[in-house]
């Protein structure tokens, strides 16, 4: 049995917009592995239309509180989908060399205290863009996009030595995937694509490393 505290630090998929349940991914993943014996506490810290500079700016205070030595604790990142998209009226939410900046500032810090992995963006439904945020904002994603700067963020992973999940490369050839936003709003998926995404996670080696 392994005994650990997980921040999972993100934007709306990380928190399960769209998820009726409320458990998203990292819910759905943790809840199978503490049903497989092991002591997890899971702590979701996804925060809707969060960009990577967003998260550099919380991300320590908030996993620092949640993670106090000397329990074995680790950390989760999952964004990118929020630095590609175009807000209407403003242009890009991040340029492709400004996210991957402040993802690098935020995995090398994160790296030199605690365990870290790395979750890229997924693929999203480009024939319901654009997405109507609440408040009248209007963002448009485009797969293009998102496969750049996943690509991008697959590279600074293998640079700096943090392993890195590529969910868009894993997802965009599956004739399946786009169904899972039949009834969702073409950037979250419903319950049955969170569940596959908690999947990817759990079959990951890299994570496994962690349980196992």
């Amino acid at each position: 049995m392994t005994a650990l505290r997980v921040c999972f630090v993100g934007d709306s998929i990380t928190v399960g917009t769209n998820d009726p349940t409320f458990l998203g991914w990292p819910g759905r993943l943790c809840a199978r592995e503490v049903a497989k014996g092991h002591d997890l506490t899971c702590y979701n810290l996804g925060i809707r239309a969060d960009t990577a500079a967003l998260i550099a700016a919380r991300w320590r205070a908030e996993c620092a509180s949640r993670l106090p030595d000397p329990h074995p604790g680790a950390i989760l990142f999952a964004f990118g989908a929020n630095d590609s998209a175009i807000e209407e009226g403003l242009g890009p939410r991040a340029t492709l060399d400004g996210s991957v900046a402040a993802a690098r500032a935020i995995l090398t810090e994160a790296m030199a205290w605690k365990p870290v992995l790395w979750v890229g963006p997924a693929p999203i439904d480009e024939a319901r863009q654009p997405f109507e945020s609440t408040g009248g904002v209007s963002y448009d994603f485009r797969n293009g996009r998102v496969a750049e700067l996943s690509a991008a963020y697959a590279e600074l992973a293998a640079e700096i030595g943090v392993a890195y999940l590529d969910t868009y490369a894993a997802l965009a050839t599956d004739p399946g995937w786009l169904d899972h936003f039949a009834g969702a709003d073409g950037v979250h998926p419903d319950t049955a694509g969170y569940e596959i995404l908690c999947g990817l996670v759990e079959a990951w080696p890299s994570w496994r490393v962690w349980l196992d």
